[in-house]
């Protein structure tokens, strides 16, 4: 079946996709918004309700729209609460869409992209349904469509030398927050220190890569989790399937604590603050052992084929549930923490169509396109501010942990292995501009294709850029262009961007520092 043809189709219906379909749709276009799953606003709808922004400074257009519609819900100044419910985020979503007029088709993973000499003619999804446009947008995480329109792009971590960037590649061990303690054996059964047998579950077993070389390493994936101490919360459970042997690093590190006197408060293993409205919280991945996957199963997933991403999805998922029950149930974790989580338990009004627990997999980075203009970690650093910015970003340089390995530590009288965390990275940055460039293909990849979530960018460059607030911004910019685009059968390329910078500036964008 071919739909009618639209003149906007944005797949992926995350912030930055519910913002190009929005703004293009505003600009007179119509838009078709297939999203694969069953739910709009990505992340920000997803459990990443605490919002980072970075500079306020920088925050415009379709952002500080979003922003302005959370302070009028709860009726509180903007910027009062980082970020609503997850449920309120998807309202606002939903309501702008309606708004707009926008055509949302939910279900719809992409299967194949039809393209003539670099030029897209029609996306098909899953179910055989053909969608042909004048213009499309590829607002995923993933970047599937530009995958599949034969877009080149790269995952995860390059080599130091390939952009001169200092912070690129495998990074040095250093200690910090997010980094296991030493001593800690990654041998199952070696509490006798024989330095012997098979890895323990949740370490990756590959070895590490020299420092700054380029290991194709992506940051760990999770899911953040809404939490609440409401009366009517849904307790942790113990999940079947539940593995007692896959939780024995976790013991581990808790035993090393309470010999150290480290053990930290039990807020801080998953953020228990009350940060979103209504008493929620956000549970973030904190401290070495957590809510992020560090096995190497986000190193797969950019790459990995629709029943396989499936696979790995659950794996996550099932860590998180997992992890909940760990801290709240086992003899080994302290009683203070068991004590603490016995308080918290999953919100009755949030996610109910997916177990209270969140709709999307937090993938913090997967492909990253090669378009006109490579974003890199020295644009970033310096401030740069190009003529052709279209938003800008203040967020710092946040690369999450990437790995957690294990390495020889040569010690008398023998080698002793040792569990390492590997990958953090945070870096303060200057405000910086990103250029319309990086979200277009090179012409004669793609003419009629605009990507403002995988854009082109460094991996370290990437870690700032990937902010839903600057998602948001970046749609924004994407769907007014793919109007422009549309309204006067231009290539992407080809649009004026003066003009177009007149238009965002107009709807509240920020371009100067």
């Amino acid at each position: 079946m071919t739909a009618a043809e639209s003149d906007v189709l944005v797949y992926g219906a995350t912030s930055a996709g519910v913002c190009a379909a929005v703004a293009a749709a505003e600009a007179g276009s119509t838009v078709r918004l297939l999203e694969p799953g069953r739910h709009v606003g990505g992340m920000t709808s997803g459990g990443l309700g605490y919002t980072d922004v970075g500079d306020p400074r920088v925050l415009g257009g379709m952002a500080t729209r979003f922003r302005n519609a959370v302070a009028e819900h709860y009726g509180v100044a903007p910027g009062r609460y980082a970020g609503p419910e997850p449920h309120v985020a998807e309202r606002i979503f939903l309501e702008w869409l309606e708004g707009a007029g926008v055509e949302v088709v939910f279900g719809a993973r992409i299967a194949s992209v039809e393209t003539v000499s670099g030029h897209v003619r029609a996306v098909t999804t899953a179910d055989g349904s053909r969608h042909p446009a004048a213009v499309f947008v590829d607002a995923s995480y993933e970047g599937d469509l530009l995958a599949l329109a034969g877009v080149p792009a790269s995952v995860g971590r390059e080599d130091r030398t390939l952009y001169g960037e200092r912070f690129a590649g495998r990074q040095e061990l250093a200690p910090g927050m997010h980094v296991f303690p030493p001593w800690v054996s990654p041998f199952a059964g070696d509490e006798e220190g024989l330095n012997e047998g098979p890895l323990l579950p949740q370490i990756k077993p590959e070895p590490l890569a020299p420092v700054g070389a380029g290991d194709g390493g992506v940051m760990s994936y999770g899911y953040r989790m809404c939490l609440t101490t409401a009366a009517d919360r849904i307790p942790f459970s113990r999940r079947d399937g539940y593995d007692e042997a896959h939780w024995e690093l976790g013991r581990r590190l808790f035993r090393h604590w309470e010999q150290t006197g480290a053990v930290p408060p039990a807020g801080r293993m998953l953020g228990l603050e009350e940060n979103l409205p209504h008493g929620k919280a956000d549970g973030n991945s904190l401290g070495p052992f957590s809510l992020s996957v560090l096995d190497g199963a986000a190193w797969e997933y950019p790459l990995a084929a629709p029943a396989r991403r499936e696979e790995l999805r659950l794996h996550h998922l099932h860590h998180a549930q997992d992890f909940l029950w760990f801290l709240s149930s086992d003899p080994d974790v302290p009683a203070h923490i068991r004590s603490e989580l016995s308080r918290w338990g999953l919100p009755a009004d949030e996610f109910a169509d997916t177990g209270h627990f969140p709709h999307q997999l937090y993938v913090r980075e997967a492909r990253r396109m090669h378009g006109e203009h490579t974003l890199t970690e020295h644009d970033l650093v310096s401030g740069s501010v190009p003529d052709d910015s279209v938003a800008l970003g203040s967020y710092h340089l946040d690369i999450r942990e990437v790995q957690r390995a294990w390495r020889w530590v040569y010690e008398h009288p023998r080698p002793i292995g040792m569990v390492v965390t590997e990958g953090y990275l945070s870096v303060p940055v200057p405000r910086y501009g990103i250029p319309y460039r990086s979200l277009t293909p090179r012409r004669e990849d793609a003419d009629n294709l605009l990507v403002p979530v995988c854009i082109s960018a460094s991996h370290v460059a990437f870690s700032s850029v990937r902010m839903e607030v600057q998602y948001q911004m970046l749609g924004h910019a994407a769907g007014v262009a793919a109007a422009m685009a549309a309204d006067s059968g231009t290539a992407v390329q080809a649009v004026d961007v003066r003009l177009l910078r007149d238009r965002l500036a107009e709807a509240g964008q920020v371009l100067t520092v």
